[in-house]
This record gives C-alpha cells, structure tokens and sequence, in this order.
C-alpha cells in the first residue's frame, strides 16, 4: 500500500527540484542537468507517456513526453515556442497543500494546490493533481501531472 508520507516526500522532492533549476538558471549547463535529473528521478517518462498538463502552455498543451515536460520547465526547444521556462522563474520556495491523497495498493492521487513563492516573497497558487505508481524499484513516480491557474471569473 503506497503511504501517504511517500507522497509527500515526492512533493517535497518535486518542489525543491524547481528551486534548485531557477538557482542555476545563469549556469545552462548545470541547469539542463539539474531539470534531467528531477525529471528523471520524479516523473515515469521512462514507461512511455506521462499525461502532463502543465500551467502556463496554451499551444502545446498536453506533454507527454520527456522532451515535451523539459522545455516547459527550461524553455530552449523550438517545438515548444512558447515555453519560457516556468522553472527559470526563479522560485524560492514551493508548498504544497493537499485537498485529499487517494492511496492504494500501487499508485496514489493528490489534489490539491501548490503554492510557489518568488524572490519578492510573493505565492503563486496554482492548482495541481498528480497520481504516482510504484515504480519496479519501489519508488513513487509520477505519471499524472495536472496544473491550471485558478478560475479568475
């Protein structure tokens, strides 16, 4: 059964991965690094598709591939025109605040918002749901990600 602390910790480790890529937005190389890295580590590119939905891309909207999810974080892929990097912003911080987390035997699925903190001291809310599985390693990953700005009437 996936525990509701594993969830967590991939939220946490999600969060601090997007910090770390806008603190080496000035450096391309360790930057690119560092967003391979979470994206590795965090997401479930390497099964195939992963249905991600990120916030700020009205063109291509849907990414489902590894490429896909690293430009909309850094930006630099001409497929991809109108990402300019979410991840570059730089963020300070991310918080997470979960409505609910569905747990069971193999994957999870949180909602809930997130909250993204810029150098000013300023929150971002986003809104987000991710569902992870267990990896064959043992790990959560994510193959889910869905954010949106919330409704502004």
């Amino acid at each position: 059964m996936v525990k509701r602390e594993e969830v967590l910790e991939v939220q946490k480790k999600w969060g601090e991965g997007i910090v770390q890529i806008g603190s080496l937005k000035n450096d391309p190389r360790a930057c690119e690094e560092a967003t391979e890295n979470m994206i590795d580590t965090l997401y479930s590119f390497e099964r195939g598709d992963v249905l991600f939905k990120p916030t700020k891309a009205a063109e291509a909207q849907f990414r489902l591939d590894k490429e896909a999810a690293k430009s909309y974080f850094i930006g630099g892929n001409d497929k991809f025109p109108e990402d300019q990097g979410f991840a570059l912003m730089p963020w300070t911080n991310v918080r997470f605040e979960n409505a609910s987390i569905l747990l069971e035997e193999t994957h999870a699925v949180a909602m809930g918002n997130y909250y993204f903190t810029d150098t000013d001291g300023n929150d971002v809310k986003v809104e987000y749901t991710f569902k992870y599985y267990r990896a064959e390693n043992g790990e959560l990953k994510i193959d889910v990600h869905h954010s949106s700005l919330p409704y502004s009437g």
